[in-house]
């Protein structure tokens, strides 16, 4: 029996019998044929290992671009982890809705160290990869960590949850169905790996290969921990340092509006297969081939060349807008961003230094503004508990999340442009700001 479970017979049984599930509990919204298609190069890569093991040249191949692309996305998103977080809390509370169940809520409240420990696992393994350590467990937990992405790519493509997926943080937004793909042809890339695995070796000596391993998993976590206890290093967002905020609400010259279709899904009553139909071609009339699903609107082309802000807006707390009195300001200002103030940093020491810069600014004519989407109440107990005494002004709490990553953090800002901003563990005195950046 133990030698059954170990041939190549067992091997394509199950692999078969994997492919023919994965094909019958496909949803409609992906094709039936591409489906089949990509489990058919799936099994027949799983039952090729002898074939590989000829060719070390695929292997290596796939070996540098697996390997490659996982520290290149681990680094990104440890780039910027809470930023990663935010869009892991997206996800789970999509499944929450979808689920009805509770755990998702729980993985929501630990967002944060699960997005480190995500961006660890990417540049670990994929180092663990290029180096050769612990061939089979690195290569299992690749293909785990794939398949996992693959799901959760297709899953919010196919329904349509998550607009975009997070895979390279800001510095390179795909949506899902793109995500998808790249996610479907590292899952291609690791199943060679895994049936040419005889290929990988050790690069160097045991004890070489463990100490380099060793070093960057070090490494790996003290990035994102650094990242995330002050600002990205590397920062992509559209309120960076030197953008001027005005300017990135502006389309470019050659904007054009994304262009929809409106028309209708049909389900075949046959295949079961769902399809988008126009106003012109619709099967209305077909009803012992298709069923009318439902009516839609379907993406024919993306806008070019879009503002980078769309949704940049303030309100002081009567309402009244006042973004353009903000942004127009030909002097400095100071913008301090609590995005949720049930949640903003509670130290003494930090609200001592942010009231010291307050009064500062203030007896030079320097305006500060705090930004938060917390409610009157929300805004008057924090008010009091911190004998804060500059003005609040209400703005959308995903804004002011992207504006800087910090819950506070402050921005200097002159006529819409950025000149600095600061994580509330390096905040800074007024003397040094004004030294330094107040030219």
């Amino acid at each position: 029996m133990k030698k059954f479970f170990a041939s190549k017979v067992f091997r394509v049984i199950w692999s078969l019998a994997l492919a023919a599930l994965l094909y019958y509990i496909t949803p409609s919204c992906f094709s039936k044929t591409t489906i089949a298609i990509i489990l058919g190069i799936l099994v027949l890569i799983v039952n090729g290992s002898s074939l590989l093991n000829k060719f070390p040249i695929i292997t290596h191949i796939s070996r540098i671009a697996v390997g490659g692309l996982f520290i290149f996305s681990g680094f990104i998103k440890a780039n910027d982890p809470l930023g990663f977080s935010y869009k892991l809390e997206e996800y789970f509370e999509v499944f929450k809705a979808d689920s009805g169940l509770g755990i998702f809520e729980s993985f929501a409240h630990i967002a944060l160290p699960l997005a480190i420990l995500l961006c660890v696992s990417e540049m670990a393994l994929g180092f663990m990869l290029l180096v050769g350590y612990k061939r089979n467990l690195t290569l299992g937990l690749l293909f785990a960590q794939i398949a996992f992405f693959t799901f959760l790519t297709f899953y919010s493509a196919c329904y349509n949850k998550v607009t975009t997926c997070g895979c390279f943080g800001d510095f390179l937004v795909l949506k899902p169905w793109t995500s998808f793909w790249k996610d479907v042809a590292l899952l291609i890339l690791i199943t060679l790996l895994i049936s040419g695995k005889e290929s990988i070796n050790e690069l160097f000596t045991e004890m070489i290969t463990m100490s380099l391993t060793a070093i960057a998993i070090i490494l790996s976590f003290a990035f994102p921990i650094y990242a995330y206890r002050n600002l990205p290093p590397l920062d992509f967002r559209a309120y960076k340092i030197g953008d001027n905020i005005k300017t990135n609400m502006q389309a470019g010259a050659d904007y054009k509006p994304a262009e929809y279709e409106s028309g209708f899904i049909y389900e075949n009553l046959k295949t079961h297969e769902q399809k988008h139909f126009d106003m012109k071609n619709y099967p209305w009339a077909d009803t012992l081939n298709w069923k009318w699903v439902a009516t839609d609107n379907i993406l024919i082309h993306d806008a070019i060349n879009p503002p980078k802000i769309v949704d940049f807006s303030i309100t002081n707390l009567d309402g009244e807008d006042i973004k353009d009195s903000i942004l127009n300001n030909k002097d400095y200002m100071f913008l301090l961003v609590c995005y949720d103030l049930t949640k903003t940093e509670d130290d003494e020491t930090l609200h001592a230094k942010i009231n010291d810069l307050y009064k500062l600014a203030e007896g030079e004519h320097i305006k500060m503004v705090a930004l938060t989407a917390g409610d009157a109440k929300q805004i008057d107990d924090y008010k009091h508990k911190h004998q804060a005494m500059y003005d609040f002004a209400n703005a959308d709490g995903i804004v002011l999340k992207t504006m800087v990553r910090a819950n506070p953090g402050l921005i200097l800002i002159k006529d819409g442009t950025v000149i600095m901003n600061w994580h509330h563990n390096n905040f800074p005195t007024y003397s040094d700001v004004k030294q330094k950046f107040m030219k």
